[in-house]
């Protein structure tokens, strides 16, 4: 959270400018002082030199236009001033000290504090928010704000922690994990099948009765393909399109067409032979689905244990239940 000058009256903002410039390295060493009663301990706690001490003490004298300590050749001890100014700062270095303990819990400590997570609609519903009754119960502590949407991610103004991503990842601001490779399958019903039957290529498409499927950004989202080794994109005609996947799905499923459709949401009519798969000869194998955070450095322990908990929770679903696809989209080791 940045702090906005702007928003504090202009004389506070000054006074917090002008103490943090000047006075913060002279509590610090007062208080040290203070707490062991010399400065020689003082310089040795701080690990700094005794002049050093003694040098940020006078600054912060003269800047209060207060003696803090009453020095002798034995002994160093608090003004009546010195007591004040001790006890105002105490509260607050309790609170920095308690900030610093907290902060070290949450990369050191126990799991818990306030997870959010991002996934894309179909993706979040069908394979993420399931996993979450048993990561909440192995991390109690552990709280959960998941937001569903087809949007890129923005990490910083949604201030997300982890993301959910399915396709091809171009962000190189971002470190990206690859959980499972992200099938694409056309599929019909079998009723759909008995009537019109399937393609048997990618050329044949037109000739069928296609449902689209139009992107958060309103355009028709592209059929992809791989034919000869070479990527192939293609539109084909359709008797209707849907902005929510899973309408696209519940078409195919009554046999009002076929469409081009990402595994994890088609595996188990697959196995229930409620849907028929085609064209599994050209389906691209360079997509995935990626668990994505925004640095390898200094993750705070919710986060780790989330990554490693989806990363073998996702892989030990069984997503990728189809025959006959290309040997590239194996699972990952």
């Amino acid at each position: 959270m940045t702090l906005n000058f702007s928003d504090k009256p202009q004389h506070e903002a000054d006074a917090l400018a002008s103490s943090f410039t000047a006075s913060y390295a002279g509590v610090v060493a007062f208080i040290a002082v203070a707490a062991e009663g010399s400065f020689a301990r003082a310089a040795d706690r701080l690990g700094v030199g005794r002049s050093a001490v003694s040098r940020s003490v006078q600054k912060l004298e003269a800047q209060l236009e207060a003696r803090l300590f009453q020095r002798t050749t034995r002994s160093t001890s608090l003004t009546r001033e010195g007591e004040m100014f001790f006890r105002n700062c105490h509260p607050g270095v309790q609170r920095i000290v308690q900030a610093l303990e907290e902060m070290r819990e949450l990369r050191e400590g126990p799991p818990k504090g306030q997870l959010r997570i991002s996934a894309t609609v179909g993706f979040g519903r069908r394979v993420v928010a399931p996993l979450l009754a048993g990561f909440r119960a192995r991390y109690p502590e552990i709280a959960i704000d998941l937001l569903l949407d087809d949007r890129l991610t923005d990490f910083t103004s949604d201030r997300v922690d982890v993301a959910f991503r399915d396709g091809q990842l171009e962000d190189s601001q971002v470190i990206a994990k690859r959980l499972v490779p992200m099938q694409m399958l056309v599929c019909a019903a079998p009723a759909y099948v008995q009537a019109h039957g399937l393609p048997g290529h990618v050329d044949e498409l037109s000739e069928h009765g296609c449902i689209n499927y139009r992107t958060v950004a309103g355009r028709i989202a592209d059929w992809e393909f791989k034919l000869d080794g070479q990527k192939r994109k293609l539109v084909p005609p359709s008797r209707c399109s849907f902005n929510d996947i899973d309408l696209v799905l519940e078409s195919v499923l009554r046999g009002e067409g076929i469409a081009q459709l990402p595994g994890y949401l088609v595996c188990d009519y697959l196995r229930e032979d409620r849907l028929v798969a085609c064209l599994a000869q050209y389906a691209p194998d360079d997509r995935g689905h990626y668990l994505c955070y925004l640095s390898r450095q200094q993750l705070p322990t919710r986060v780790r244990v989330f990554i490693d908990y989806m990363t073998e929770a996702v892989r030990a679903l069984d997503l990728l239940h189809v025959s006959g696809l290309s040997p590239a989209l194996s699972l990952p080791g």
